[in-house]
């Protein structure tokens, strides 16, 4: 059976991060669910060279953000996981307190209830408490955090490496064996 995870891309800024995962995924032969925010959208034409209708395009199923009520938001939705990529600190606090108004939000606490794998890139800096504090929570439930941070042993050439590699180690936590991913030698 293959794998199916959902993918999520917030407003904030790397949604570079949400289309190498789709691609990857693709590649992969990965079945993917597409959440995007209005704000993603906005993110998408400003930081890349890509349509939102290239974006959709990526993935097996798109998903409304505003209609809680779609498949992915029942636990009954056998996904193996969902990737937040990036993950604003907004859709951070909705999902660490509960307060699920965006099908974004109710799909990742709903992961969260049925155990499965919640992968969530954040992106701010610097946080403040709060944003630590619910980074924690999500920690604390079984989710994983993980920050954007690039490995500089790989000693990149371009941001697509970076982007890539880091994409690629967080599609690792959900049991994925990522081609080209750069190895830490000894």
């Amino acid at each position: 059976m293959n794998k199916k995870i959902i993918v999520a891309i917030s407003g904030a800024s790397g949604a570079c991060f949400g289309i190498t995962a789709l691609k990857i995924l693709k590649d992969l032969g990965v079945e993917t669910h597409l959440i995007l925010s209005k704000p993603a959208e906005m993110t998408i034409i400003a930081e890349t060279n890509h349509s939102v209708r290239d974006v959709k395009a990526l993935a097996d199923f798109v998903h409304n953000n505003a209609d809680i009520g779609a498949l992915c938001a029942s636990g009954t939705f056998k996904a193996d996981g969902m990737i937040i990529a990036p993950c604003s600190m907004k859709t951070l606090g909705e999902i660490a307190n509960g307060m699920c108004g965006t099908l974004i939000s109710r799909s990742g606490d709903v992961m969260l209830k049925e155990r499965r794998r919640v992968v969530i890139m954040p992106r701010e800096m610097p946080l403040n408490l709060s944003h630590i504090r619910n980074m924690e929570s999500i920690t604390l439930m079984g989710g994983v955090i993980v920050p954007p941070v690039p490995a500089f042993y790989t000693k990149p050439e371009t941001i697509d490496e970076i982007v890539y590699q880091i994409t690629a180690r967080a599609l690792e936590l959900f049991d994925l064996d990522v081609p080209d991913i750069k190895r830490w030698k000894s």
